[in-house]
């Protein structure tokens, strides 16, 4: 697809819709916008907007439409698939002035916000209110909720209450075009025509530009206990996930983090854990309810499920500040590998009781590719977040076997019942892999749907389709 630069005259058109004050395009600004938390990729912008209303962005794209100006709209910058990349250059619409938390009602258990919001702003917003909204990514101190919205995050509570769009129930947009729409009802059912809120959750920016949420908010439950369980192999970890959940119980959060990926976080935050030789891997496991004493006998039932799978000791976390730190550990491990080494991130998920398999294939593949990697993730969804580490390996096999490897690993997800991507999204990095999943009517079919939404393709250009 061809686009156009921007010229002078376009980027007064820019300025007369926002104001100066809000258009960049000085050097250090498009850097500061030319890349994500994704890898070590950077692709420069010609020009950074920050707009503040609908009306502003639907100005924007009208123009940008109109001049055939690639658009890319940019959260806080902190995906993992490089959603946020301008690949074609042109311009980033940052929403980081859509900061508001409109609306919080009470009555009706809902919340009207605007998507620039930081996740855990408004969780601790609604909680002081008694009421929760789950979603949490390990980026929650840092991550705007559209840009949640734009790649369906999960997080660890996703195992017991669900992922973003569980949550959504209605969207402001603007679409490529211009026009300002409301995709659903402020409603917990809805059974009217298609359901165009869902198909703009996950759409990672490419079919509208959210402007507005409407949230679903539940009661806050007031009790939670926390263990962490130590095992002598990280396969018999695995094994014992899909347990838990047969026996009745389903935990708040499951987390699994192999042992070089708990040795990198403790080299990486001040925490002090003490962890034998011969441990390969530990399961984090959360329950959270109303009751303590019912709290207490599913640890107890989860203890002895545990045992079976030929784990060590089980530890509990006895006061707030062993939860706060514990979890810290979790929510660190992407941060601790990145710092440790040049890594890829594939975001891979499969039915929960095909964990080992995964596991078990992901290794023999490093070993027949020739990487190491390193594995955590949330083991009650089923989501294995596999960090390859590139270390000592040449340039070469870096950039012609990995790949490789990644395709097999995809390969081996879909034949297990799982797909490519849990909550990252495909963005840029993973495009290439889409036709693992998906076969060519379907892909046909969505291409078609970015048609109808975007003609001239000029919103989010370069990502999920190559």
């Amino acid at each position: 697809m061809q686009f156009n630069k921007i010229t002078p005259s376009i980027l007064q058109q820019f300025i007369k819709c926002i104001g100066e004050k809000y258009v960049s395009f000085d050097k250090e600004s498009l850097d500061n916008y030319s890349q994500d938390e994704t890898e070590d990729l950077s692709f420069l912008p010609e020009i950074v907007l920050k707009p503040r209303t609908a009306n502003e962005i639907s100005e924007i794209l009208k123009i940008c439409n109109k001049e055939r100006i690639p658009a890319t709209p940019r959260g806080a910058g902190t995906g993992l698939s490089g959603g946020a990349l301008p690949v074609h250059g042109g311009a980033i619409i940052s929403m980081e002035r859509f900061n508001s938390i409109i609306q919080i009602d009470e009555r009706n258990m809902q919340a009207t916000v605007e998507p620039g919001v930081i996740n855990q702003v408004f969780q601790d917003a609604v909680i002081e209110k008694g009421l929760f909204y789950p979603p949490d990514p390990a980026s929650r101190g840092s991550c705007f909720l559209g840009g949640n919205l734009a790649e369906c995050a999960g997080g660890p509570k996703a195992v017991k209450y669900g992922v973003t769009k569980d949550y959504v129930l209605n969207t402001e947009v603007v679409l490529p075009t211009g026009e300002v729409i409301w995709t659903g009802a402020n409603v917990l059912k809805n059974s009217t025509g298609y359901n165009l809120t869902q198909l703009i959750i996950g759409s990672e920016g490419t079919l509208g530009i959210i402007t507005k949420i409407v949230f679903r908010l539940i009661p806050y439950p007031k009790e939670n206990l926390l263990m962490l369980v130590p095992f002598f192999s990280a396969e018999k970890a695995c094994e014992a996930v899909s347990a838990v959940f047969r026996s009745g119980i389903t935990p708040s959060g499951l987390e699994f983090m192999e042992r070089d990926c708990i040795d990198y976080v403790r080299r990486f935050v001040d925490v002090k854990l003490d962890i034998k030789d011969e441990i390969k891997a530990h399961l984090l496991v959360e329950v959270d309810g109303n009751d303590k004493e019912v709290l207490m006998k599913e640890c107890e039932s989860i203890s002895e499920i545990m045992y079976q799978y030929e784990c060590d000791e089980v530890l509990f976390a006895e006061t707030a500040q062993q939860k706060a730190d514990l979890w810290r550990m979790r929510r660190s491990a992407g941060e601790a590998v990145k710092s440790h080494s040049i890594y890829k991130e594939e975001d891979t998920v499969v039915p929960r009781a095909e964990l080992p398999k995964l596991l078990k294939g992901v290794k023999e593949i490093g070993g027949k590719y020739g990487f190491k990697s390193v594995c955590y993730g949330h083991a009650g969804d089923g989501n294995l977040h596999v960090n390859i580490i590139k270390e000592e390996m040449s340039d070469a096999d870096w950039n012609n076997k990995v790949p490789e490897g990644i395709k097999e690993i995809f390969q081996l997800c879909v034949s297990l019942g799982g797909t490519i991507s849990g909550e990252h999204g495909i963005g840029y990095v993973q495009k290439n892999y889409m036709n693992i999943p998906f076969n060519s009517v379907q892909l046909t079919l969505m291409k078609g749907i970015k048609t109808l939404f975007d003609p001239n393709g000029i919103l989010n250009p370069g990502k999920i389709f190559n």
